[in-house]
């Protein structure tokens, strides 16, 4: 058999691995001959695998995979055609410039914050949202810009506040932690762009200069006039609950709460938004990746909130299946939040007793 490099979002279920497969910071995924599956597949686009090396029989394998990949995301597009998205757009772009400009100012020539002026670049944004599922349905049709810190920024900012709400936190405590998903990678904007940017797999200096936006975020934050969470957050969010973060590998409650909360948001927009390397995955994915391995590293409390807010957002959804059925989600399942209940025509798929089958998009 040939061994050939693709593209990871060029996957598909059933080619085998025809070299271990690894994260950027070396920590192994998959080994060789391993087959692929769904999960799988899933689990490369989780951690931002580029390219694998698979086996393969001839070049026409390759040009069927190469057509599958390009199958268009119907729900994005169907949101982009109306007029309240156009709206929306107009309003993003001309707020993450904003934000830029306000952010770069701070940085760049050390003043202070103006908080009401910060948030503002949220709340006009918010604006134009009719809800929460309107905010998470907008921003996943709204991928497509170059200054990828400032507009993840502003995408965590928005997704702190609808998951503040779902926490029922008071009004203060929303705002602040708001404010916490808009600064949180700040340190970001002192590291160099091409790192940031890179589509392939970064060295062990590259990967150390990534981890340093933390240490760098809190230096610019650390003596401003601001909410300790803040400051904090910005410190924190690569932190995980089982120790498994940094940069100082910290457990459980030497975590700031808010920090635990920015850093569901911040997986939760890296996954569903998408970059040079792979297409943003599912939101059924995501969440499935979030049971699979986020217990042990995120706060649980924190997680289930979210992750039963997210799956609330997806009823009535048309979804394609695993099998290649279109269908509606019509019930949820409480105990397995990625297999609700599923109409197709008139009869109806319980996915929680179908392991097998899973929803691969929603349309």
């Amino acid at each position: 058999m040939l061994c050939k490099k693709i593209l990871a979002s060029e996957a598909v279920p059933g080619m085998i691995a025809a070299d271990d497969v690894y994260t950027f910071n070396n920590i192994l995924i998959i080994g060789k001959n391993t087959c692929l599956t769904d999960r799988i597949i899933t689990r490369l686009k989780f951690y931002s695998v580029f390219e694998i090396s698979v086996f393969i029989e001839d070049e026409v394998k390759v040009n069927d995979i190469n057509l599958q990949s390009t199958e268009s995301k119907l729900h994005a597009a169907q949101i982009r055609k109306t007029p309240e998205f156009r709206k929306f757009v107009t309003s993003f772009k001309d707020n993450v410039n904003d934000f830029k400009t306000t952010i770069d100012d701070v940085v760049l020539n050390d003043t202070d914050f103006n908080l009401d002026q910060l948030l503002d670049h949220t709340n006009k944004v918010l604006s134009e949202s009719r809800n929460g599922l309107h905010v998470l349905n907008m921003l996943h049709s709204t991928r497509k810009f170059d200054d990828l810190t400032y507009v993840h920024s502003l995408n965590v900012s928005l997704i702190c506040n609808v998951f503040g709400g779902w926490l029922k936190l008071p009004d203060e405590d929303i705002r602040v932690l708001t404010t916490c998903g808009l600064l949180h990678d700040i340190g970001k904007i002192k590291v160099p762009a091409k790192i940031i940017k890179k589509p392939s797999k970064l060295t062990d200096v590259e990967f150390l200069a990534v981890k340093m936006h933390t240490i760098k975020g809190y230096n610019i934050l650390k003596n401003k006039t601001l909410d300790q969470r803040i400051i904090n957050s910005a410190l924190m969010h690569h932190e995980r609950c089982d120790g498994s973060g940094y940069p100082n590998a910290l457990i459980g409650d030497q975590i700031d709460d808010f920090a635990k909360i920015v850093a569901i948001a911040d997986v939760y927009d890296a996954m569903t938004s998408a970059r040079v390397y792979r297409g943003p995955l599912c939101p059924f994915e995501v969440i499935e990746l979030f049971e699979a391995e986020g217990y042990q590293k995120y706060d649980p409390h924190y997680l289930l909130t979210f992750l039963d807010g997210i799956v609330q957002t997806y009823m009535h959804n048309d979804v394609r299946l695993s099998t290649g059925q279109k269908g509606k989600i019509v019930m949820l399942n409480k105990n397995a939040l990625t297999k609700p209940i599923i109409q197709i025509g008139k009869s109806f798929i319980d996915l929680s007793k179908h392991p097998d089958i899973s929803i691969m998009e929603v349309i």
